[in-house]
């Protein structure tokens, strides 16, 4: 079977590849040693995909179903292998083996099946409640702090902040404050949303896709607020929900509601400028105009 990448991970990977990276040229051949290695044979590969991996679905050699996500190295696929140790199947997707670099092997989930497929409150409240799961004790000296990758993303915001000069100055300014005395030191999803949460055999739903960070609970819950923009964006109404989902999740995970409107106004200018950067105009208005809300 050939594997070729999809459009969307191959554009992705395309916008921020380094010169001379040719892990994408190598992939096919990569995925095809990673496979027989395995013993495994090919069902499919996940379409449309991440934007950080190419996703397999295979078979064992004894039949049980499971997934093959290979990642390049600067999507940091050795840490989400550690964060998937650390969770050992709770609240997330069970790893089967890691022992190749930028290989692993999971469980298989339903993955065309995430938590977005339930009516909007009940997908809220499932999401919330499989966040809450994660947020445990992180081991030392493993994973990258949120001081630590806000500061590089605060860097890039000031070299190409544009004419969204004043909402950088406000995101900068808000992470600022919000450094100086965060309420808890806890191992974070990173990249959490409702499409991350797929539905599993052992457990309802399950996290995937984590790109783990350790900090406050209020940078990881910041992701999900923003969820759905496209729909947020064209309501009439848009405004005024984004506050009350701020709101509401700063309620039913305990966290606090200024902390969580901070980072979500951080997390959002940062997508935003850097939507701008790589040449995607249309999602840097949406994230830019999210988050002139906040």
């Amino acid at each position: 079977m050939a594997f070729e990448p999809p459009l969307r991970l191959v554009r992705a990977l395309g916008e921020t590849a380094p010169d001379g990276d040719d892990w994408l040229e190598k992939l096919p051949q990569t995925a095809s040693q990673a496979v027989a290695l395995r013993e495994s044979t090919v069902e499919r590969v996940q379409v449309p995909g991440g934007r950080s991996s190419l996703v397999l679905l295979v078979r064992r050699s004894d039949g049980t179903p499971a997934v093959l996500k290979l990642a390049p190295p600067r999507c940091r696929p050795e840490a989400e292998r550690a964060a998937l140790a650390q969770w050992g199947g709770l609240g997330a997707v069970q790893l089967l083996d890691g022992s190749a670099e930028g290989e692993l092997l999971l469980e298989r989930l339903h993955p065309d099946v995430s938590v977005r497929s339930l009516p909007e409150a009940k997908a809220w409240l499932e999401a919330a409640g499989v966040l809450r799961r994660l947020w445990v004790e992180p081991p030392p000296y493993v994973f990258e702090t949120v001081a630590e990758r806000t500061g590089r993303q605060a860097a890039a915001m000031r070299a190409h902040a544009g004419e969204a000069v004043d909402l950088v100055d406000a995101a900068l300014s808000a992470r600022e404050e919000l450094l100086v005395a965060p309420p808890e030191r806890v191992l974070l999803h990173g990249t959490f949303r409702q499409s991350k949460v797929l539905a599993g055999e052992r457990a309802p739903w399950l996290a995937v896709g984590p790109d783990p960070v350790v900090g406050e609970c209020a940078f990881d819950l910041a992701r999900l607020v923003r969820d759905r923009v496209e729909d947020l964006i064209a309501s009439p109404s848009g405004a005024s929900t984004t506050r009350r989902r701020v709101k509401r999740l700063a309620e039913s995970l305990d966290v606090d509601q200024e902390r969580l409107r901070g980072w979500t106004l951080f997390r959002a200018v940062e997508s935003g400028v850097r939507a701008l950067r790589v040449g995607r105009p249309k999602d840097a208005e949406l994230l830019l105009e999210f988050a002139g809300w906040l």
